[in-house]
């Protein structure tokens, strides 16, 4: 195991809206997919936003979420890895140990600003 990465991936229209692909990548390369069911929308253009600004919301959102009702934010980061362990069939605290690049679609990069 090498990294974690996001891809962000664009949606049509002047807003800012993207969808998320969560994958752990291998050593010689290939990558395992974690999540496909993330992603971001604003108000704003595209014009308005960075990519810190993307590369910070594309991190949050592949979690781990926010705690809720009784649970706590050990809890939920737990719950997380474990569940995204399970799917790679790697042990949670060596994946949640790895580092979390990001990558921008090319039509992402041209679009801010």
């Amino acid at each position: 195991m090498s990294r974690l990465v996001t891809t962000v991936l664009p949606a049509p229209g002047p807003r800012v809206s993207v969808s998320l692909l969560h994958e752990l990548e291998l050593d010689d390369g290939r990558r395992v997919l974690l999540l496909d069911d993330r992603g971001f929308g604003s108000t704003a253009s595209w014009s308005q936003v960075t990519r810190a600004d993307v590369e910070r919301d594309a991190r949050t959102c592949v979690g781990p979420d926010e705690p809720f009702g009784d649970r706590t934010a050990d809890d939920m980061a737990r719950d997380h890895w474990a569940e995204l362990a399970a799917r790679a069939g790697v042990p949670a605290p060596e994946l949640a140990a790895l580092p979390h690049d990001v990558e921008l679609h090319p039509d992402v990069e041209a679009r801010l600003g």
